[in-house]
């Protein structure tokens, strides 16, 4: 409370009793005791109606004890119990959080991690991959403003993600990284990388790339072979010693028949090694006999081009080739797909070309469009010609049901620059993006499908494509996200299939490691989207005929599984309605391969440069009770003594009102029980 307030209170005080004192002492009759009881309760009410008005504030403070956090994390993937440490993760798990002394000093808090990152319920030490970079940037968020040094139980040995080794820049807590496995080196041999394309071409020869890499300190000569079922396609022999530890091997294998195509890359093992689970690794490609090839006309440079071409042939099976209007003209027969970017006066005779012939197409609009033009030629929709451009954030459409998209988040995606006015159709569309502005849906579509004489097309409204895939990395640190939404809606453009009720989205392949999903949209009769569908798959292992039904659950606005796990194989499956005869069928299979088995031991040199850049500490398994020392002697971990000042104005005191109301009550009455009323 400052001087002033104390003054006012004061001043107040002193006015509310000269205020009673006239009006009951002042020239007043009566007795004695009846004046001092009247002038004290309305100096009472004079007093507290002031205190009102001044409304002094008043501080408290509240005082707490702060501990710091621990946090443990703890790999729960399979090569953990491969290196035969699963027991002693549990048993140090144990040895820290039942600790009493730890408890004293820390807040314990537990997660475990494998491809994701969660709250520690239980361990099965089943993850199929270790993502050890993701976890400790999470943690480094959630404690991001508190004293929370992290304890890592981990043999160090990551199959998804970044390198974790300088995580500790963006993680700003000191790391203790317990180490799981031994550090001793075996001699052992290991194919460290596979490269080969995905899609390969009937009648081509495709590459393969084999990195093999040698641990041991002896000469030792082996063979590295390549397996298509029972016969041997390749074979080379390679030789290693203690300078040359690592070999690239290339060669190209056929393409003959059209399909998946499995093989299996093998470095033949030495008599002495221990693991021999890393000499091996299958790999598919896909033989298709045809290419899809998308024109991309435009008129100007623009980095939507390169954007939008990377974008779409991040698909081994499409092309993208950028023309000039004049030059598309000449070469019509040869795309599946016309994009048009920005048509201009030039565009006359491709989008007369395009009605003409029934060509599937793909609008893109901006700054430079000549809406005129693009008007008179296409019937489907009207743009308002304004001459004036707006800034659009686009918003995702979760309800839309023509293809199964990707449930992206479009949330902080930059705006794209479109012309300011309606769009209006003439026919049916579904809208894929609408255009926001400071998040209001303004219902006009940035980027929507429409079908007019059994041909497809799509329009979006708007130029600087390229900073969504600039966004797409900066979220994932990928492109994928982005190229697989692209990739997606060119598909659908450019298929010649007709709508069904029921769509199926799933790849032909999966590599051992890959989440195997697959997602399904069902529609009703009037190609609505229906969530109350109950569907079901059947899915049927080729190689012995095991049968599994497995519901499909509604997720974002699709209907998926995730059958990740499976054991390895050829699989035929069904999706059905459980109520309706409709079905769809499809076959993929799942290459045999355990990313998480390729390790013999620890690795112990990054986890040691994770603590030396963390400003923590590496120890063993064996190591623990050091530790716990260590993380108890630290005076970073002290307990702060913290305060909480809380200011709270005079008016919110409700007890203040009561005492009005009770004073001018019982005054009164005694004026009314007196007769001076």
């Amino acid at each position: 409370m400052t001087e002033s307030s104390v003054f006012y209170i004061i001043l107040a005080f002193i006015t509310a009793l000269l205020l009673a004192l006239f009006q009951y002492v002042y020239k007043s009759k009566l007795n004695t005791k009846l004046k001092a009881t009247l002038t004290m309760l309305r100096t009472v009410s004079f007093f507290a109606v002031l205190l009102l008005l001044i409304n002094p504030k008043f501080e408290t403070n509240t005082y707490y004890d702060e501990k710091p956090i621990l946090v443990v994390a703890v790999d729960n993937s399979e090569s953990v119990s491969y290196l035969d440490q699963d027991k002693n993760v549990n048993n140090i798990l144990k040895s820290i959080t039942d600790n009493p002394e730890v408890n004293k000093r820390f807040n314990i808090e537990t997660y475990s991690f494998g491809k994701s990152f969660k709250p520690l319920d239980s361990l099965n030490f089943l993850e199929h991959q270790s993502n050890i970079s993701n976890a400790l940037k999470q943690i480094g968020e959630v404690y991001s403003n508190q004293v929370a040094p992290i304890v890592l139980l981990s043999d160090g040995n990551q199959t998804y993600g970044t390198d974790y080794s300088f995580v500790s820049s963006s993680v700003k807590q000191p790391i203790y990284p317990v180490i799981l496995g031994d550090s001793t080196i075996y001699t052992d041999l290991s194919i460290k990388q596979l490269n080969v394309n995905r899609y390969v071409f009937l009648k081509n020869k495709f590459p393969v790339e084999i990195i093999a890499n040698y641990n041991g300190s002896e000469p030792v000569v082996t063979e590295i072979k390549i397996w298509s079922g029972n016969s041997m396609v390749f074979r080379k022999s390679i030789q290693f010693d203690a300078t040359k530890t690592s070999e690239i091997v290339t060669t190209t294998l056929p393409a003959n028949s059209v399909g998946v195509k499995t093989y299996r890359a093998e470095l033949v093992p030495l008599s002495q090694e221990k693991n021999t689970v890393n000499n091996s690794k299958n790999f598919g490609v896909e033989v298709i006999d045809q290419k899809t090839n998308i024109a991309l006309v435009s008129d100007i440079i623009h980095p939507d081009l390169g954007a939008i071409k990377k974008s779409i042939e991040s698909n081994e099976q499409r092309n993208v080739d950028i023309l000039k209007p004049q030059d598309y003209s000449t070469k019509i027969n040869d795309y599946q797909l016309v994009i048009l970017y920005q048509p201009t006066n030039n565009f006359n005779n491709v989008l007369k070309e395009i009605s003409s012939q029934n060509l599937n197409s793909f609008i893109i609009t901006g700054n430079t469009t000549n809406f005129s033009l693009l008007n008179n030629l296409q019937s489907a929709f009207k743009q308002t010609v304004t001459n004036q451009s707006e800034d659009f954030q686009p918003q995702l459409n979760r309800n839309y049901n023509t293809f199964i998209i990707d449930n992206l988040s479009f949330e902080d995606y930059p705006p794209l620059q479109s012309e300011f006015g309606t769009i209006e159709f003439s026919v049916p569309n579904d809208v894929i993006l609408s255009k926001t502005v400071n998040g209001i849906d303004t219902n006009q579509p940035m980027l929507s499908t429409f079908e007019v004489n059994n041909t497809k097309h799509a329009l979006l409204s708007g130029e600087g494509i390229w900073r969504w895939r600039a966004q797409s990395f900066l979220e994932s640190e990928s492109f994928n996200d982005f190229d697989n939404f692209i990739g997606k809606l060119v598909q659908y453009l450019s298929s010649s299939k007709k709508r069904s009720r029921l769509n199926i989205d799933y790849k032909s392949f999966y590599n051992g490691n890959d989440d195997v999903i697959i997602s399904a949209q069902y529609f009703n009769k009037n190609y609505e989207f229906d969530n109350s569908a109950a569907l079901t798959i059947i899915l049927k292992n080729k190689d012995n005929g095991n049968i599994r039904e497995v519901p499909l659950l509604l997720n974002n606005g699709n209907y998926s599984v995730d059958l990740s796990g499976i054991e390895a194989g050829v699989y035929n499956f069904t999706i059905k309605h459980n109520k309706e005869s409709i079905a769809a069928s499809g076959n993929f299979e799942v290459l045999e391969y355990n990313v998480e088995q390729q390790f013999l031991n620890a690795d112990v040199e990054k986890l040691k440069a994770l603590a030396e850049n963390s400003e923590g500490n590496a120890i063993f398994f064996d190591e623990t009770d050091n530790l716990i020392s260590e993380l108890l002697s630290d005076n970073r971990y002290a307990t702060i003594q913290k305060s909480t000042k809380n200011v709270v104005p005079l008016i919110d005191w409700k007890y203040l009102l009561v005492l009005i109301a009770l004073s001018l009550f019982v005054e009164w009455f005694i004026r009314k029980y007196n007769g001076l009323i």
